[in-house]
Formats: structure tokens, sequence, C-alpha cells
């Protein structure tokens, strides 16, 4: 089951990414940077970096692959003003205790595309539930601290950009959009 959500999931990423040929990706929230490496087998023609938060154990991931990745916050990006042609934000903004500073950033970042994705409420918890994860916490996943449903993700990313495209892979909410 969870390899077939993840097919999913990667579908609608290629989807969102289609027709795209940006010169300058970054990816916020790269986590080991599993799909920063897949970003640049896309995109071989671009610079593509990763963003994440300070921790040890990414810093040890990174040295494994061959791919600019460095600490910073998503919410005081070290941009210039429109210098990115593609934003990819997977999983990251339930982390982000002010996710509207962030979506901020990335709009002032951001020349051409913005690809986000979140788990979508209440499916996601429902599905911890039902695998027996995070009862005490009715699901919720730890360090999730925001939860939105399609609609409401939508309606979110679209208070700062044009939202051109929306999947729904079981369980998240994928969109595509480009700034105002």
């Amino acid at each position: 089951i969870e390899r077939t959500m993840m097919a999913g999931f990667f579908a609608a990423l290629d989807r969102m990414l289609a027709g795209l040929d940006p010169q300058v990706v970054v990816e916020i929230g790269a986590g080991e940077g599993r799909v920063t490496e897949r970003l640049v087998a896309r995109f071989p023609n671009a610079t593509v970096v990763g963003l994440d938060l300070p921790d040890t154990s990414l810093a040890d991931e990174w040295e494994r692959i061959d791919v600019p990745m460095f600490f910073g916050d998503a919410t005081r990006m070290p941009f210039v003003d429109r210098s990115v042609d593609l934003v990819v934000g997977l999983e990251v903004l339930e982390h982000i205790p002010q996710p509207e500073r962030a979506l901020a950033d990335i709009a002032r970042v951001c020349r051409g595309a913005t690809v986000l994705s979140v788990p979508r409420e209440p499916i996601w918890r429902a599905g911890n539930i039902a695998r027996g994860r995070y009862l005490g916490d009715l699901g919720n996943t730890p360090g999730h601290v925001n939860h939105w449903s399609a609609r409401s993700f939508n309606r979110f990313v679209g208070s700062r950009f044009d939202v051109t495209d929306v999947a729904r892979p079981l369980p998240w909410t994928m969109v595509r959009a480009r700034p105002r």
C-alpha cells in the first residue's frame, strides 16, 4: 500500500514538473536529499540546491550526494528577490510554525514556478490511526503543527500565488503555482 501511495505521489510530482525548464531550482525542506537528487536528474542543466534546518545527521547524509546542500530557514531564504526559477517544498509547510512567512519568502525569491505539497487532513491522521500510529495524539504526526484540507491548502497558496494545477495523490495535496 505504501509503495502504491508513493508511486502516486511521485507521479503527481512528475506531472507538476512537466514542461518546466528551470535554470535555478531550490528545494526547501530537502531532508536527506532524495528529492533533490531527483530534481538534478530531471533538470541536468539547472543549478539545483537543497535547503533545510541545521541538523548534524542531515549533514552526514549530504556527504554522500553531489548536490549543494545547505542549512537555512524557509522563512528567510538567502536568495535575491525573483532569482529562483523553481521552488519545491514537499512535505515541509506542515512543520513550519508560521507557514505564511515561508510562503511569503517563497513568493519573494520565486520568478517561475513553485511546487508544494502537504498531508491532506483529516485523511492523513485517519491513516495514522488505522496503522496504530500516534494514537495519543489522535494520529497527528510529531512535528506537524499545521493541517490543511485540499481546499484550504489551495486557498493558502492562492493567497500569494496563482495556482495553476492541483493534484491529490492519496493522502497528499500538491499544487503548482506561479507568483503574481
